[in-house]
This record gives C-alpha cells, sequence and structure tokens, in this order.
C-alpha cells in the first residue's frame, strides 16, 4: 500500500528536480551566450576577452552547481523512496527478490526520471532565454546581436543532468542492500541515532571532506587575489564541504535539533515532537537537507550579487575610466543572479514541501498508536507542526549561515583580483531578503505540514494500525 499511494507523486519530484537541474544550466548558457553576442556585437566591446571570460567562468560555476544541487536532491529523494517501500521492498525479498534486482529497479526509475526531466528542463530553460533575449531586444536594453539557440555545448547540461539522475538514485536506493527478509514479517525501522553515530568509515569521510572542503575555500580566497579563476578553486571547495555536511548530517542535526527543541516549549506535543526529530536523525536529515540546500543557495546568491556590486563599485571608483560602459553588464549580471535566486527558492521549496509531506503520510502506523494511547487529532497536528517547525527552524539558521559564507568567497575570490579591487572586503549582507527567507521558509512548513497531517489523522486508529 505504501510503495502504491507514493510511487507517482515520487517519479513526479524527481522529475521536477531534474527538469529544474535542466533548466537551469541550458537557460544560464543561453543567457550567457545571448550576453556574449551583445558584447562581441558593440564596436565599443570588441577585443574584450576581459569580458568574455568572466562570463564563461560564471555561467559554468553556476551550471555545476545547478547539477550537484539537483544530485543532492534526487538522492535524497530517492532515499525517501527506499523508506517508504521497506516493507514492499523485505516481501519482495521474500518471496525470492535479490537485492540488487530491487536496487535495480529504484536507479531505472533514476535514470528514466533524468531522461523526461533534462529534455523538458531543456526546452523550458531555451525558451525562457528566448522570451528574456526577446524582451530585452524590444524594450532596448538589448542591441541587436546574432547568436544560435542551438550551440553544440548545450548537450554537456543536458547529459549530466541525466547521468547525476541516475547516478543519485543509485546512491539514494543503497538502503535497498540493508533490507531484509524478515523485515517483512515485523517492523522496518530506520537508524537509531546511536546507530547513525556510530559509523567511524562514514563518519570520518565526512570530517575529512569537510575539513577539506574549508580549506580549498580559504585557499580560493587567497588565490583570488591575482585570478578570477580562483572561483572555481572555491567550487572545489563548495562542493566537498557540502558534501561532508551531507553524509554526516545524522550526527550533526541531533545536537542542533535539541538545542532548537528548547524553543517551542515543554507541553506534551512539543516535547514528543523534539524527541521524534532526536530519535530518527536519518528522516530528520532527509527532511531538512532540501531546505538547507535551498536557504544556502538563495542566501548565496544573495549575498554574492551583494559582494559583487560592493567590489564592483569600489574599483569603477578606484579606477573609472578603465570600468567606463560596465553598469550595463554589471545589471545584467545582477538580473543573472535574481533569476539564480528564483530558481534556488523554487529547488528549496520542492524539496520541503515532498520530503516534510511523504514523511508524515509514512508515518499513518506511529500516528494511529499514538490515537490509541489518547492522543486528541490537534494534538497530533500541532505535534507534526512544531517538529516541522523545529527542522525547519534549524535548516533555515544552518542554510543562512553557510550561504552568507559560500556567496562572499564566490564573489571575492572571483573579482579580488580587479584593478581598483579594496582587496578582502567584509561580506555584504541583503537584510531583506534573509527576512523573505526566514518567513517564506514558516510559511513552506505550514503548508507543507498542514495538508498530509490532515489525510493521516483521518484514518482511524484501527485502520491506521493495520496499514503495512
Amino acid at each position: 500500500m505504501s510503495a502504491a499511494t507514493t510511487r507517482p507523486a515520487l517519479n513526479g519530484a524527481s522529475v521536477l528536480v531534474a527538469a529544474l537541474s535542466s533548466a537551469f544550466g541550458v537557460g544560464l548558457l543561453q543567457v550567457i551566450g545571448v550576453l556574449t553576442a551583445v558584447v562581441d556585437s558593440d564596436p565599443r566591446a570588441h577585443g574584450s576577452v576581459t569580458v568574455g571570460i568572466y562570463l564563461s567562468v560564471v555561467g559554468w560555476v553556476f551550471i555545476i552547481i545547478a547539477i550537484y544541487v539537483g544530485a543532492i536532491v534526487t538522492s535524497n529523494t530517492f532515499a525517501t523512496i527506499v523508506a517508504g517501500r521497506a516493507r514492499t521492498i523485505a516481501l519482495l525479498r521474500l518471496l525470492g527478490s535479490s537485492a540488487r534486482t530491487q536496487r535495480t529497479a529504484v536507479a531505472r526509475e533514476g535514470l528514466l526520471a533524468g531522461v523526461v526531466g533534462s529534455v523538458v528542463g531543456a526546452l523550458v530553460g531555451t525558451g525562457v532565454a528566448a522570451g528574456i533575449a526577446g524582451i530585452g531586444r524590444a524594450a532596448g536594453f538589448l542591441k541587436p546581436f546574432r547568436y544560435s539557440y542551438l550551440a553544440p555545448g548545450l548537450v554537456t547540461p543536458i547529459v549530466a543532468v541525466i547521468l547525476t539522475t541516475w547516478l543519485a538514485s543509485w546512491i539514494g536506493s543503497r538502503r535497498v542492500l540493508s533490507v531484509t527478509p524478515l523485515q517483512a514479517l515485523g517492523g522496518s525501522e530506520e537508524l537509531s541515532r546511536e546507530e547513525a553515530a556510530h559509523r567511524p568509515g562514514r563518519n570520518r569521510t565526512a570530517l575529512v571532506l569537510s575539513i577539506l572542503g574549508f580549506a580549498t575555500l580559504l585557499l580560493s580566497l587567497a588565490v583570488g587575489l591575482v585570478s578570477p579563476l580562483a572561483v572555481l578553486i572555491g567550487v572545489v571547495g563548495g562542493v566537498l564541504s557540502f558534501t561532508g555536511l551531507v553524509l554526516g548530517a545524522d550526527v550533526i542535526m541531533p545536537p542542533a535539533l535539541r538545542l532548537v527543541g528548547r524553543l517551542f516549549g515543554r507541553s506534551a506535543p512539543a516535547r514528543l515532537a523534539s524527541e521524534n526529530a532526536l530519535r530518527h536523525p536519518q528522516r530528520s536529515s532527509r527532511a531538512t537537507i532540501g531546505l538547507v540546500i535551498g536557504v544556502t543557495l538563495v542566501t548565496m546568491f544573495g549575498v554574492a550579487v551583494a559582494s559583487f556590486t560592493q567590489i564592483m563599485h569600489a574599483a569603477q571608483a578606484a579606477q573609472p575610466h578603465e570600468y567606463e560602459g560596465t553598469e550595463q553588464l554589471l545589471n545584467g549580471i545582477t538580473a543573472v543572479f535574481s533569476v539564480l535566486i528564483g530558481f534556488s527558492g523554487l529547488i528549496a521549496a520542492v524539496g520541503l514541501v515532498n520530503n516534510l509531506s511523504l514523511s508524515v503520510l509514512q508515518r499513518i502506523r506511529e500516528l494511529g498508536l499514538l490515537r490509541a494511547l489518547g492522543f486528541s487529532v490537534r494534538q497530533l497536528r500541532r505535534m507534526i507542526l512544531t517538529e516541522s517547525a523545529q527542522l525547519t527552524f534549524t535548516a533555515v539558521l544552518l542554510g543562512l549561515v553557510l550561504g552568507a559564507f559560500y556567496g562572499w568567497v564566490g564573489a571575492q575570490s572571483l573579482l579580488g583580483s580587479l584593478n581598483g579591487s579594496p582587496g578582502i572586503v567584509f561580506p555584504a549582507v541583503p537584510w531583506l531578503m534573509v527576512g523573505i527567507v526566514v518567513v517564506a521558509g514558516a510559511a513552506l512548513t505550514a503548508i507543507a505540514s498542514w495538508a498530509p497531517s490532515r489525510r493521516a489523522t483521518r484514518v482511524s486508529p484501527v485502520a491506521a494500525l493495520a496499514v503495512e
């Protein structure tokens, strides 16, 4: 029953994530191509190799980020798929199916989701880029230019999204290997906090990646004072450090959740919500990692564009003749950043709503047991909302800190070597955007928790306890 009810929604979410990643990459390549064509068509800009280099570097950096984020969200989604199908997979194992066969079936779904999503996303990304270029030309913001929307380089993000979605589904489905046939006859539990903490190989890998990643980010700051290509070093550092965070989330989240849980009072629903988040760190980390990614991206792009503008204005003030006519380019790059913030917010919303909703629906038996023990429907809904709010608050705080650091490092390593640059500057934080992120996170939590909690609590205690 669980697999049958969640399969369509999960596949749809996987296709949507792949489509967003593909649209992000293809659309960005198209926009960068249009901006480069506009610069090349301007007689005053002939020979401006520096502008083309900056545009190309920025474009490919963002494409790498988009593909990486899509892979993490997809892996998280398929981990949730397997968690929801654990009893069904165990039953198939009991009937003679092998773990590899079941894992291959899940990975095949990922490959199909990647193919469909990447093709749809490529069409959408190209259409959006063409629409933006057409509006810009009609409004007079862009001068006439020659550009083909069928550039061979567009195949790169499409193929990358297909491969990373397939690989992410394979990685996310690794729990299939640990599902035993006996779990079809009994309960299928997630790892406890103690079991998650005592995985030395995984935890050591997470620690090493985190240390290497943050050290590489600091290196990119130093190299950024002499070359804009340092931003590529920063991308490597960001990928390493965030991968370490994802791998170690089962260990990192419980202490953070315990601290945040104290803010929600000592009532029975609040205390139970806090214990639920701590008792199942895998489930908690899956439910929050999508929002952490989204908040980190939104904050990163917001801080990056603010710091980017700050450094550019300082360089223009120091050497006005050298940077004459770059204001239009600065406005174009700011517009690209704004679109990226919108994409990031959409990815965050998809990840949060999908995982929180599935987390509630997959706990119908647990909720039925609480009903049988005397909890009212109102108390259950309050517990679910409190637990979701606790997870969201923790994710938003972590995402804001990481995003501010990543955004500052990105802008600094890209523009620190500009003539007239003030060198190392303090991060510029757009506080209005931070406030919007916090409010949006709270609103999404309520939306993502309320509907599935109503559906789950409408099931009678007897029927809920009978759910397989």
